[in-house]
């Protein structure tokens, strides 16, 4: 059966990292990150003159949920072709939320596909410690106010998700250190592979 493999967790949890490196890892896998989509947002925020806040009220009006639909589409898309979609993007409001989880694993039955989620399981003090060693535009204000921006996160595994039947419906990615991140990728591959 094809999967739809989303890697989620709040920002700088090391998504991006995790994700090229599963995709390394398994076999025939199309690999789509949201934030490629970052460079058309930008061009919103520029064309009607609003500051560019990836936090704003305009981008949680106007471009963050046709950021998703974009990612997804395309990953949709991409199910015909290959065996393995992975997208690398937060979902943190998504995975939270059973309608959408329900109609998303409705569409992927219609590309004989089912649905993995990986959780990168990061602790709030190594995510700022990366966000500081980016140095991207995007995380300008996140630090700028940190405790506001991180008490608008959630860092709890969404274990809602969890399916004691299904072996790979929810996996967990600790990221904290090296050492963890070689044993969870070691772990994904085998359970993922496995299915």
């Amino acid at each position: 059966m094809k999967k739809l493999i989303l890697v989620t967790s709040p920002p700088a949890c090391g998504k991006t990292y995790v994700s090229k490196e599963l995709s390394k890892a398994l076999s025939h896998v199309v690999y789509l990150d949201k934030d490629t989509l970052i460079c058309l947002s930008k061009q919103i925020f520029k064309v009607a003159g609003e500051e560019y806040n990836r936090s704003s009220d305009f981008f949680e009006k106007n471009i963050r949920d046709y950021e998703y639909e974009a990612i997804v589409a395309l990953a949709l898309e991409a199910l015909d072709y290959d065996d393995i979609v992975l997208i690398n993007a937060p979902f943190t409001r998504e995975i939270r939320d059973r309608a959408y989880i329900d109609g998303l694993k409705d569409k992927l039955k219609e590309k004989n596909a089912k649905l993995v989620v990986i959780w990168v399981d990061t602790s709030i003090e190594v995510c700022k410690q990366r966000m500081i060693e980016r140095n991207s535009d995007r995380d300008t204000w996140k630090l700028t106010h940190w405790d506001e921006y991180i008490a608008g996160c959630n860092f709890n595994i969404p274990t809602e998700l969890d399916d004691p039947n299904v072996l790979d419906d929810l996996l967990i990615f600790h990221n904290s250190s090296q050492a963890e991140f070689n044993q969870s990728l070691k772990d994904c591959v085998k359970t993922l592979e496995e299915e």
